[in-house]
């Protein structure tokens, strides 16, 4: 996978062997997602996950944030909540100043999950990309570096040391919701 030059990378624009390139490669990042998920002890879907995903990059947060950054209706997320709220992998909390206000937060469940299927995922990932040549390994990593901030996607170092930090809740009530 040798680096195009400037004449191949001209022509490339959005056109479809580009978005061939990045569907398979998407396929591929897909399942390696969805094996990481196979073996933890919750069952958890992927678009589960992707709930617990978000609260760990972005914090505690109301459900109609939540649904505006996952792109689903705030029906949606509720429910996507309900169930994993069953599941103890998040928490709703009342905060005591205001009970109307209603934040989402992982419970220490929940970022644990998160922190296991990551490390599955970081191990398989690390595996398929020792299968690359070094000269390709620096290409691979300016496009996905590139792709992911056209996506406007959080980087993994910057949510990861986030809801590391964020580990103390805001005190607030429960609610049984």
């Amino acid at each position: 996978m040798g680096m195009p030059n400037i004449d191949e990378t001209e022509s490339l624009g959005a056109g479809e062997e580009l978005v061939d390139a990045v569907l398979t490669a998407s396929r591929a990042l897909v399942a390696v997602a969805a094996r990481s998920l196979g073996n933890v002890d919750e069952e958890v879907t992927l678009v589960q996950y992707r709930v617990l995903v978000e609260l760990a990059a972005r914090g505690p947060q109301n459900v109609a944030d939540l649904a505006a950054a996952l792109g689903v209706e705030p029906s949606t997320a509720t429910r996507m909540c309900d169930r994993l709220v069953r599941k103890g992998l998040v928490v709703r909390r009342r905060a005591s100043t205001d009970r109307r206000i209603v934040r989402i937060s992982l419970a220490s469940s929940g970022r644990e999950l998160v922190a296991e299927v990551t490390q599955k995922r970081r191990s398989e990932l690390a595996t398929i990309l020792e299968r690359l040549p070094l000269v390709d390994r620096q290409a691979v990593l300016s496009a996905l570096r590139a792709f992911a901030e056209a996506a406007g996607a959080v980087q993994e170092k910057e949510w990861s040391l986030g809801w590391q930090i964020s580990r103390e809740l805001p005190r607030t009530e429960s609610t049984d919701e």
